[in-house]
């Protein structure tokens, strides 16, 4: 049971928010956990930095090239389709007992009247909420959607709910894009400046840490980014030495290089963002393979990425989605190429198809996938069982393939985290599974330990 502290504290429009948090219901490593309160990360980080440099530069023995699907966070890095020899990966360690902490991502947009309820049933561990961003001089952009819904109403019932729950809270602090970026962590007083607005903002709230979801990073600011963690978590704790930071980090080389040097800053939590392997301009598949017949990266892949380069186990939350995409094919079949761009498909928004007794996917086992076909004239193609030859298949409509994760394919993928020794999953976004139990009762599962090993 979680012992709690009473606080009462108004938010910044007025709102009571909770009058109890959780006490430190995470565990953190004994090993470096401590923060990094200078200007510059350990000498023995530079090395992973500078590793992680050339593997972008040159190619690296442990990652094969991206298939013919496109670019996207995971499928970027432009490295080298050679095999790693058993020389290049460091001695397998003993695999720790898996965890069972489950994270869930909620976006702003997802902040409605019926959010709160809905986390209710959910039995996540830690809430975070997306997001608030900085301005040019370091203080809380006001004027963003999700400052508003986070300081508002809404999210003042989210808090304090989740709370009475013994959930952790996080704030989600977001930087995306190349350009922002370099501003950004190429000058440490904006830096600064930014810390100490997130850390008011904290305490404000009464929330519980910080997450960081840095995206569009150059590798070669990887070192300045790992410092910011740290400084960050240094300032959290002076304020309340219950806080935590985690990080969400992508599937490439240049995630795990983020994931190695916030691990060594102190950071508690990595959340591997082990989707977006494919995107709109990729050839149709799995936003989240398991593996993948065109050797491309997936989600064994960033696994094998994240062990090579020795992130601890206990430290990481293996993150899936809850949406899929779909792409025009020129006929209902897997595989069959695209005609267009993807759009992203959100679960909620097609219960007409996911809880049509009609509508029978046919499950990708490589990918670990289901896969629906759509005509546009709103037809379902027919069941796997069926699979219709060239000469029946209707000229007379177009056909969209639907790439989504169900519950029993997300299952098999949690599994891989369980393997590994993993401390927890996690999902984006929660609030797109609302009308579909199944999900719920997936996360359920695996908190009670009764998800396997795959």
């Amino acid at each position: 049971m979680l012992l709690a502290s009473a606080v009462v504290r108004k938010g910044l429009r007025g709102e009571v928010f909770s009058t109890t948090r959780p006490s430190r219901p995470i565990d953190r490593l004994a090993e470096p956990g401590h923060p990094v309160p200078v200007k510059q990360l350990p000498s023995g980080v530079r090395p992973i930095v500078a590793a992680l440099v050339l593997i972008a530069a040159c190619g690296s023995p442990i990652a094969p090239t991206p298939g013919p699907g496109g670019s996207s966070s995971a499928n970027s890095g432009g490295v080298s389709a050679s095999p790693a020899a058993p020389g290049d990966l460091p001695s397998a360690a003993p695999v720790p007992a898996p965890g069972r902490e489950l994270y869930g991502f909620v976006p702003y947009w997802e902040m409605d009247n019926t959010i709160a309820a809905h986390l209710a049933e959910t039995p996540l561990t830690t809430v975070g909420l997306f997001s608030v961003g900085n301005t040019s001089n370091g203080a809380i952009n006001t004027a963003q959607a999700g400052y508003k819904q986070i300081t508002g109403s809404v999210g003042a019932a989210m808090i304090g709910a989740a709370h009475q729950r013994g959930t952790r809270v996080e704030l989600v602090f977001t930087s995306f894009g190349a350009a922002r970026n370099t501003t950004f962590f190429g000058r440490q007083s904006l830096q600064d400046a930014t810390i100490a607005s997130l850390v008011a903002l904290v305490g404000t709230l009464q929330v519980d840490g910080v997450d960081v979801d840095v995206e569009g990073l150059d590798i070669s600011l990887v070192e300045a980014y790992g410092s910011f963690v740290g400084r960050l978590r240094a300032a959290l704790l002076a304020a309340d030495p219950r806080d935590t930071v985690s990080v969400a980090t992508g599937a490439g080389p240049t995630g795990a290089a983020m994931a190695s040097v916030a691990v060594a800053a102190g950071v508690d939590r990595v959340f591997l963002m082990a989707y977006d392997y494919r995107t709109a301009t990729s050839a149709p598949g799995a936003v989240s393979p398991i593996a993948r017949a065109d050797e491309g990266r997936s989600i064994t892949w960033s696994l094998d990425l994240y062990g090579a380069m020795g992130i601890p186990p206990q430290r990481l939350l293996l993150g899936l989605p809850l949406y899929g995409m779909e792409w025009p094919v020129t006929r209902p079949v897997v595989d069959a190429p695209s005609t267009g761009n993807g759009t992203a498909w959100i679960l909620r928004s097609h219960l007409d198809v996911l809880t049509s007794a009609a509508a029978v996917p046919t499950n990708d086992p490589l990918e670990g996938v289901d896969v629906y076909f759509v005509g546009s004239d709103g037809s379902l193609a027919p069941p796997p069982s069926l699979p219709p030859t060239l000469d029946q298949i209707p000229d007379d409509r177009t056909w969209s393939a639907v790439y989504v994760d169900s519950a029993a394919t997300l299952e098999r993928k949690i599994g891989l985290g369980e393997s590994r020794g993993y401390a927890g999953a996690g999902f984006w976004a929660i609030g797109y599974e609302r009308g579909l139990p199944a999900y719920t009762d997936l996360m359920q599962r695996f908190v009670a330990g009764a998800v396997a090993a795959s």
